[in-house]
């Protein structure tokens, strides 16, 4: 089954137990998921509708930075709550460890070590970290390590 028969068969499950929080963030996926069909750029595979979910992860993570500076407690938990739903139809996240990992594996390897090596180092990391980690943490540690 593809990653977007589960979401549909997964929306089709939620209306039908009447639960409309999770029917809507699925239905919202499923929407981004049509827009890029429709924009022309083809029929989205399971590794573009995962980067199209991950968008979407992203976007509200964003929001709940914007809710927590305006004290929404309300909009935060909505929008946790909606994260939870998503994580579920992308791969296991790699935890900061594992990323730190790779990329000092990879920076040893193509032996970047200073700051004008990060544009390497990060084209040769994120193969293996898309779809697993947030890019902006992928970024953060590949900062680090070449701070080193």
């Amino acid at each position: 089954m593809s990653l977007k028969e589960g979401l549909i068969a997964d929306w089709k499950t939620a209306m039908k137990a009447r639960d409309r929080f999770t029917a809507n963030v699925l239905s919202d996926v499923r929407a981004a998921i049509l827009n890029y069909e429709k924009s022309g750029q083809g029929e989205a595979d399971d590794q573009t509708a995962m980067e199209i979910i991950a968008k979407e992860v992203k976007m509200r993570r964003d929001s709940v930075v914007e809710f927590k500076k305006g004290n929404r407690d309300d909009l935060i938990k909505k929008a946790e709550d909606e994260i939870d739903i998503l994580i579920q139809y992308l791969p296991k996240q790699l935890t900061d460890e594992e990323i730190l990992m790779i990329v000092s594996s990879v920076a040893d390897e193509i032996g970047a070590n200073s700051m004008k090596d990060m544009g390497k180092l990060m084209s040769a990391v994120i193969p293996q970290t898309k779809g697993k980690a947030d890019g902006k943490l992928v970024n953060e540690i590949v900062r680090e390590v070449l701070n080193r």
